[in-house]
């Protein structure tokens, strides 16, 4: 089974820079988009979608965040958001329920320039948290997508000069950290613990991409007990069409 993730940074402006093609060619499993910005009805892609069953999650704003899930095998269940208003009026999370895992893709709020949501990022973070230990109760979870938090400094390339921005916070990490320690495992990390250089997202500006200049914050985070059905986790650096590009996971 292979899952992928990926930040599309505005599926349409994705589609016109070959989404489809690396959609069709990796043939996933399931294909879980972040920050899809779209509204109901803006896109239609039921043709180029066939033999998948597809779960959108919409933001109240227009052109802003939003996620989708498209998957080969019909879910259980499917429920959008974590049961929190304040926490659902951005089309951030969808959950699907499978027999034997629950499949979780998030798209977590940035704080922003000048630490201006960071306040309503750590009240996110808990409930998210606590969202996700729930549901690893039942059965184990695969909670992938842009994460946006670089944890360790091995993640990004510039960690002095990044401490106390947006997404290399200590309070931001210490979240992450919080995270693992309640069950959960950074699939990549477990495979390639001491991988530097190998990032997920790129500014736009100063050819940050082209000098690999990059945080990884797009993850594949398991549940402790799934870890011994993971066989690989990957970044797709190589694949263009957003300033992120896709991370997959594979397991029995």
């Amino acid at each position: 089974m292979k899952y992928v993730s990926w930040n599309v940074n505005g599926l349409r402006a994705c589609i016109k820079k070959g989404f489809l093609d690396f959609f069709h060619e990796i043939d996933a499993d399931a294909f879980c988009l972040q920050e899809t910005k779209l509204s109901e009805g803006q896109l239609d892609l039921a043709e180029e979608l066939s033999g998948y069953h597809a779960y959108w999650n919409y933001a109240e704003k227009k052109g802003y965040s939003g996620t989708a899930i498209f998957t080969k095998k019909e879910p259980l269940s499917v429920s959008y958001g974590i049961g929190i208003e304040e926490h659902d009026r951005e089309g951030r999370v969808i959950t699907l329920e499978f027999e034997d895992h629950y499949l979780v893709t998030c798209y977590t709020p940035n704080s922003q320039n000048g630490l201006a949501r960071l306040d309503y990022r750590m009240e996110w973070e808990d409930a998210f948290r606590s969202y996700l230990m729930e549901l690893d109760q039942k059965k184990p979870l695969l909670l992938c997508g842009d994460l946006n938090v670089a944890h360790e400094e091995i993640d990004i390339k510039n960690a002095k000069t990044n401490h106390h921005n947006a997404g290399f916070t200590d309070e931001e990490r210490e979240k992450m950290t919080q995270l693992l320690e309640n069950g959960f495992t950074d699939s990549f990390r477990h495979f390639y613990p001491d991988q530097s250089d190998i990032y997920s997202w790129w500014s736009y500006r100063f050819h940050a991409r082209e000098k690999n200049t990059g945080w990884r914050i797009d993850y594949f985070i398991v549940s402790n007990r799934f870890t011994k059905r993971l066989k690989d986790a990957t970044i797709e650096t190589e694949i263009f069409g957003s300033d992120h590009c896709p991370v997959t996971v594979t397991f029995e």
